[in-house]
């Protein structure tokens, strides 16, 4: 707490007593940097003060707002639960931790953070800050995703909670093990709690703390159709429970590789329901665009083509608009990166 008061980093919310803004902040800074999520928040902040305004915001806007952010399940589950707080609890958030947990898309640490900033109650949080700062100066190999783990560090945390000022205290450890006592090169020879670190006095600090897991990744090969006649384009909404639900794409031929030979998507079932024997040109196909996911990385090639017939819609979930109004959809980031890509000329056919 010394050396929050001297080293803390200035945050918008920090201080902030009004309990929706506190889990709108935490909500975006879920696995998302904090310079990466400053902006989103004061948009969110600004374009829905208030959480019945949020609840009453259409869902594609708020995830056309959220567009970029990642994680979208994040964005679909602050919109629910802005709508159970609007609808069900009168638009009061709740104000005991219980409560707060029993939030969709409340974990424990996003409970404790809520209730110890906005309430000061005496709960501590534990995130990836925590559990470092706290294994290190401790010495504590145990893994921190096991689950002897998960207790015995949240067990830790309470017990070296700060009952007087949590929500500071909180705020301390988070911001010590962000700019201190960082994953590589903390400032050790800086550090106020060097003499008590186990970590630091056993030379362990490259060591701790330990995780067991490793993250398994597949690889996916999406091949979008921009299908295109007189200025207008053809979309889908994904639906299924699967990564960008409810965002927008073009039509999606996904293969278990990467294409070489055209002729596999001329032969696929997409192609021959959306396009078959109508006349066509291929304008471009793109260059690869690849986006690194938690668990799996995406490959996405996109097939420009011009129908010389006007569309057919197959059936209700494509939806035609002018590409003038790509703007007002939320893609997902390997669609904007198309979008915005000067270089769509490489591979001509």
């Amino acid at each position: 707490m010394d050396w929050y008061a001297q080293s803390h980093r200035p945050m918008p919310w920090k201080g902030e007593k009004n309990p929706y803004f506190i889990w709108l902040s935490e909500i975006i800074l879920q696995q998302t940097r904090v310079e990466q999520g400053l902006p989103y928040f004061y948009r969110f902040k600004q374009t829905y003060p208030t959480v019945q305004q949020l609840a009453d915001a259409p869902e594609d806007d708020v995830m056309k707002l959220w567009e970029g952010l990642g994680y979208y399940s994040r964005a679909r589950n602050l919109h629910a639960t802005a709508k159970f707080i609007a609808n069900e609890l009168n638009g009061v958030f709740p104000i005991n931790y219980e409560n707060i947990l029993a939030l969709k898309g409340v974990g424990p640490y996003t409970a404790a953070a809520i209730a110890s900033f906005a309430y000061d109650l005496p709960h501590a949080v534990v995130d990836g800050n925590v559990y470092r700062v706290l294994a290190r100066v401790f010495g504590i190999d145990t893994p921190t995703d096991s689950t002897a783990g998960k207790k015995l560090f949240n067990e830790l945390a309470q017990e070296a909670l700060d009952l007087t000022q949590p929500g500071r205290y909180n705020q301390a450890i988070m911001d010590f093990g962000a700019t201190q006592c960082t994953p590589q090169s903390p400032d050790c020879l800086r550090c106020p709690l060097q003499t008590e670190c186990l970590a630091f006095q056993n030379k362990l600090v490259d060591k701790l703390p330990v995780k067991t897991k490793t993250i398994t990744k597949r690889d996916r090969f999406f091949n979008y159709l921009v299908l295109q006649h007189e200025g207008k384009v053809l979309l889908q909404k994904r639906l299924a429970k699967d990564i960008w639900q409810n965002l927008y794409e073009f039509p999606l031929i996904e293969l278990p590789f990467f294409v070489e030979d055209k002729n596999i998507i001329f032969q696929s079932p997409l192609w021959q329901q959306l396009i078959g024997d109508k006349p066509y040109t291929i304008t471009k196909i793109s260059k690869p665009f690849r986006q690194i996911l938690t668990h799996q990385t995406v490959t996405a090639t996109f097939w420009e083509v011009e129908l010389h017939e006007d569309f057919i819609l197959p059936d209700s979930k494509f939806i035609l608009t002018e590409r003038k109004n790509w703007y007002k959809f939320a893609f997902p980031k390997v669609i904007d990166w198309f979008l915005q890509d000067n270089s769509l000329y490489l591979n001509l056919l």
